[in-house]
Order: C-alpha cells, then structure tokens, then sequence
C-alpha cells in the first residue's frame, strides 16, 4: 500500500502519531533536543490535551533566521511543521496537518541529502509509490512514514505498544538527521 493510501486510512490517533513522528525526525534541524517533543507523545498516548505540551515546545525553539541555504529552508519547513500541530490531535485538522508533514519531512530529508535528486517528480509524488531516482535518505523516510502508519495500524500491538514502537522508528530517523545536520555543519565549517 502507498503512503497516501495508508494516511486516507488511517484514524485520528494514527494521523496523530505519524505528524509527530515526521515532525520529530525533524527536530534536529531546528536545533531542538531530543526530548522536546517527548511531553507531546506523553500525552497522545494518555489521550489527554497536548496544548500545554504544545506551546511548551513552540517556546523551546526559536523560529529559524532564513539566510536561503538549503540547512535554512529546512528549518523553515519544520518550524511550519510545529507551528501547524492542530491544538487536539483529533478532527479533520489533524488529517490535514499529518499529511501535510509528510511531505514536509520528506522535503527535509531531500534538501539536507546531498546524493543527487533523480527524475523530476516531486517528493509528493514518491508517496503515490513512485520511488524511481530517490535519494538514499528521502527513500529510508519514506519507509519510515511507511512502518509508522503500518504499525499504528495493527490493532493487534494495542494502543501503547503501537505508539512506543512509532516512537523507536522515529528516534532512529532522529538520529540519522542529527549525524547529516551535524555533518553539514562540519562542512560548512571548514568550507
């Protein structure tokens, strides 16, 4: 099954967690720690109210300075992406906004990799299924979008087990970001 029909199956708490995870994969280029979101997740999986969770992590982070590079318009794709998050992670809002993160996320990961970009389909297009010519770091967020939604989906690993899996997916992702965001900036460095 595409990405696209996954997230047109998926239900509110789904949709929920597969933003978040997008939107935490992203967190490196922001700059943010690793636990900044962890308050969020803490209350999706109690079913509660994340909106002082919410404006806890809109505070944390500053919204990024846009000098034009590619490091800068990512920033920017995953400030929108935060500053997007629906106040209850229910309703038609959070259809939009998860959806909407995937292609941000997905867009992150193209602008930071630095093997060429193949074809001329946009990133929204390899969500259809169309993979041909992706990068190696867009293709492995992909699957990640993938594995998130497949597993939220089984109804078998209950709720929390669904969840803290999501959450492992998206800590490996994290940390892939972090390692290209941090060699970036050595680059930038010494260049």
């Amino acid at each position: 099954m595409s990405l696209v029909e996954l997230i047109a199956q998926a239900d509110d708490r789904g949709l929920a967690a597969s933003g978040l995870a997008c939107l935490d994969r992203c967190v490196p280029v922001l700059g943010g720690g690793d636990d900044l979101l962890r308050p969020l997740w803490a209350r999706l999986a109690e079913g509660g109210d994340w909106g002082e969770a919410l404006a806890g992590a809109r505070s944390a982070l500053t919204p990024p300075a846009d000098a034009g590079g590619p490091s800068d318009e990512a920033a920017a794709l995953a400030r929108r992406m935060l500053d997007a998050v629906p106040a209850a992670h229910s309703g038609p809002a959070v259809r939009e906004w998860a959806d909407g993160c995937s292609v941000a996320a997905l867009q992150v990961h193209r602008l930071l990799d630095t093997a060429p970009w193949g074809g001329a389909r946009p990133v929204s297009a390899r969500r259809e299924g169309r993979t041909d010519g992706m990068t190696p770091l867009v293709e492995a967020e992909l699957r990640r979008q993938i594995q998130i939604l497949e597993l939220l989906a089984n109804k078998g690993a209950g709720p929390a087990g669904g969840l803290r899996q999501a959450l492992d997916v998206s800590l490996e992702g994290r940390r892939v970001l972090r390692a290209v965001v941090s060699r970036r900036a050595r680059g930038t460095a010494d260049g």
